[in-house]
C-alpha cells in the first residue's frame, strides 16, 4: 500500500484533495516558510563558551587571561586543594563524581582559564578624555591581535563599548572605529571576535549599530555580515515597550541576522527595577521574568542567552571565600537547569566554581543521557518514548560538556555509539 492508499482505496479514485488545491496551498504558505527560515534558522553549530569575563580596559594587558588563571589556581589550591576540600567548601558530597571534577577543573584552570574576555569600555572603564580612550582602544586591539597570533588569546574575545544614547553615542562609535580598523591593519578580525552592545533600550539603537557595521564592511572590502554582536539587556525598555510588546524580540529582528547573544545585566536591570542593592540577584523575581522573555524571544533564531554575574566576591578568610564560592556554584547550577549555559565572571576566584558548577552539571547527566540518545537512535524504547526533540536536547546537552572539556570524545563515543559529527546532526547543528 502506498503512502497515499487509505483503507485500500487510492484518495485520487474517489474525492480527494485536487492539485489546483495543493499549489494553492504551497503559494499560500511559501512567504511563511521563507520566514521561519529566516527568523528561526536554529542553533549556529558552533561553541558557546560556558562564560564571559569582563576586564576594564585600561587594565587589561597581554599577561590578563594568564594571570587570571594563576590567581584562579591559587585560590582553588588554597581553599579547595583536594576534593573534599572542595566538598566543604562547597557543602556537596565527595564521592567519586567529585574526585573526577575536582581533577578536571584543576587542569582547565592550567590549559584554558577564561573561554571569553570582554575589554570593557563601558561601566567597567567610565568616562575618560578623548585622547585616552583613543589610546586605549586602539592598544586593546593591538593586544588582541598578538595574542591571537602567539595563541595566547582565548577562543572568543572582543570589546563591550559604550551604548548608543546620546551623551556616549559619539564616544562609543569612536572606540569601535579605531579598534576594528587597528584589528584589520594588524592582520585581520579574529574568527572569535565578540562584540557588546549595552543598554539597548528601542530596537532602533540595534538598527544603528547593524548600519555603522555595513559601512565598515563595505569601506573595509569585509563579507557582508561578517560582524556580529551580543544585545546586552539591562533596562526595562528592553523586555517591555511603552506599547506593551516584548521589545526584545523587536531587537533580534532590528540586528537583521548579526545578534549573537543576548547578555542580562544583572544589577542594572534591577536597579531599573527599583529592587534595593542588597536583594539584587541573578534569582531575584525580576531577573527570573527578564530571562524568561529572552529565552522565549531567543528560541530557534540562533541567538545564545547569557546570564549575569553576582558581585560577591571570594576573596579574605577561608569562611568568607567558602560562602561566596557556594553562592556563585549554587547560582551558576540554577542558571544551568533554566538553560542559561553563559554567565559572567568578575573576579579570577570565580573561575573554580564556574567550572566545578559546570562540570557537575555534565558529567552528573553523562550516563543517563548517553544512554537515552543510544536507544532513541536504535528504537529501542526504554522507559521514557523520545521525540526527535528530546534527541536534540539529549545531543546538545553531550555537545556542551565535550566543548568545554567537561567529558571527553572517547567517553561519548563508547556511550553512545556516535561520533561528532552524528551528535552535530542529530543537535540540528
Amino acid at each position: 500500500m502506498s503512502q497515499f492508499e487509505v483503507d485500500g482505496r487510492n484518495p485520487e479514485d474517489g474525492a480527494s484533495f485536487s492539485g489546483a488545491a495543493r499549489a494553492a496551498v504551497d503559494a499560500l504558505l511559501a512567504p511563511v516558510d521563507a520566514e521561519l527560515a529566516r527568523r528561526y534558522p536554529g542553533e549556529p553549530g558552533t561553541r558557546q563558551p560556558v562564560h564571559t569575563v569582563y576586564v576594564p580596559a585600561d587594565v587589561f594587558t597581554a599577561d590578563t587571561v594568564r594571570s587570571w588563571g594563576r590567581q584562579a589556581l591559587e585560590a582553588f589550591d588554597a581553599h579547595a586543594g583536594t576534593p573534599a576540600g572542595l566538598a566543604r567548601a562547597l557543602g556537596v558530597p565527595a564521592g567519586e563524581l567529585l574526585d573526577d571534577v575536582h581533577a578536571r577543573v584543576r587542569a582547565k584552570l592550567e590549559r584554558e582559564p577564561v573561554e571569553d574576555l570582554r575589554i570593557d569600555f563601558e561601566d567597567g572603564y567610565g568616562p575618560r578624555p578623548d585622547a585616552e580612550e583613543d589610546a586605549a582602544a586602539v592598544r586593546a586591539a593591538q593586544l588582541v591581535s598578538a595574542a591571537v597570533a602567539d595563541g595566547s588569546a582565548p577562543p572568543y574575545i572582543g570589546i563591550r563599548i559604550k551604548c548608543m544614547e546620546a551623551a556616549v553615542r559619539d564616544r562609543g562609535i569612536r572606540t569601535l572605529e579605531l579598534f576594528l580598523a587597528t584589528l584589520l591593519a594588524a592582520g585581520g578580525l579574529p574568527e572569535g571576535l565578540v562584540l557588546t552592545l549595552p543598554k539597548v533600550t528601542y530596537a532602533a539603537q540595534v538598527t544603528a549599530l547593524v548600519r555603522l557595521l555595513e559601512d565598515f564592511e563595505r569601506r573595509a572590502g569585509l563579507p557582508q555580515g561578517r560582524i556580529g554582536f551580543e544585545i546586552q539587556i539591562e533596562t526595562t525598555q528592553a523586555i517591555l515597550g511603552a506599547d506593551g510588546r516584548a521589545t526584545v524580540a523587536l531587537m533580534i529582528e532590528a540586528a537583521e541576522g548579526r545578534a549573537t547573544g543576548l547578555h542580562y545585566g544583572t544589577f542594572d536591570y534591577s536597579a531599573s527595577c527599583g529592587v534595593s542593592a542588597a536583594y539584587q540577584s541573578m534569582d531575584h523575581p525580576v531577573a527570573d521574568h527578564a530571562k524568561a522573555v529572552m529565552q522565549v524571544a531567543a528560541a530557534g533564531t540562533g541567538v545564545r542567552l547569557s546570564d549575569g554575574s553576582t558581585n560577591v566576591i571570594p576573596t579574605g578568610p577561608a569562611e568568607q571565600v567558602h560562602a561566596a564560592w557556594k553562592l556563585h556554584h549554587d547560582l551558576v547550577r540554577r542558571s544551568l537547569a533554566r538553560a542559561y549555559y553563559q554567565g559572567w565572571d568578575m573576579h579570577p576566584a570565580h573561575l573554580p566554581t564556574r567550572y566545578v558548577a559546570v562540570y557537575t552539571f555534565y558529567r552528573e547527566g553523562l550516563a543517563a543521557a548517553a544512554a537515552r540518545l543510544a536507544a532513541y537512535v536504535a528504537k529501542a524504547g526504554g522507559d521514557v518514548m523520545d521525540e526527535p526533540a528530546t534527541a536534540r536536547a539529549l545531543s546538545g546537552y553531550l555537545l556542551r560538556g565535550l566543548d568545554c572539556g567537561a567529558v571527553d570524545p572517547a567517553e561519548v563515543t563508547a556511550l553512545t555509539g556516535l561520533d561528532r559529527a552524528r551528535l552535530d546532526t542529530l543537535a540540528g547543528r
